[in-house]
């Protein structure tokens, strides 16, 4: 058995993401970032494929980034408070980091597999944030799944999308805690 590590253990217990329209500049140097984003790649990967990218917005990426939102907002005739919505958690002066899940052709791994590994990137990136004294937020929403702004915005190709957008900045609020789920209801024992 590995030596516990209580401190890591009441953190696990306690984190909270922060909500992104609350987070705030200064958000993490760019040192700072490679060791989240470092932390976030030791995820499980079978088969070693690294079905996962990173692409960091900074500073003026994020008015570039709104333009392309409410244009392709507007085609596709989203309510303004949808657009709004979406453009709000960009006007903050953070960080944001999109985890773009890039699965491989593989014969040996199913791309259900490649696609839940992304998502324990974007954990694992989220919860390293919260660890190193950052707020942070994972969204997805509709700019996650539109082709043609993936395409526009992020310049992904046709099999990729974005897993989630990870908002790290500073604290400007503490959330208030959040009912959690009753364990008992969502959980089988089989010991026989």
């Amino acid at each position: 058995m590995l030596k516990p590590n209580p401190q890591v253990v009441e953190f696990l217990l306690s984190r909270r993401s922060r909500p992104a329209k609350t987070l705030v500049g200064p958000g993490p140097t760019d040192k700072e970032l490679k060791v989240l984003l470092t932390a976030a790649a030791r995820t499980p990967d079978h088969g070693k494929l690294e079905p996962w990218r990173f692409i960091v917005f900074q500073g003026a990426a994020f008015s570039r980034l709104i333009k392309i939102i409410d244009s392709r907002g507007k085609e596709l005739e989203l309510e303004h408070e949808k657009i709004l919505k979406t453009c709000t958690a960009l006007k903050t002066g953070a960080v944001m980091v999109a985890v773009v899940c890039s699965p491989k052709d593989s014969k040996k791994i199913p791309e259900i597999e490649q696609v839940l590994s992304a998502g324990a990137v974007c954990l694992s990136l989220l919860n390293m944030a919260l660890a190193s004294g950052w707020g942070a937020n994972w969204l997805t929403d509709w700019i996650s799944r539109d082709k043609k702004f993936l395409k526009q915005g992020l310049g992904l190709d046709d099999h990729e999308f974005v897993a989630g957008y990870i908002h790290l900045g500073s604290e400007s609020t503490v959330p208030p805690e959040r009912p959690r789920p009753n364990m008992d209801a969502i959980t089988t024992w089989i010991e026989d």
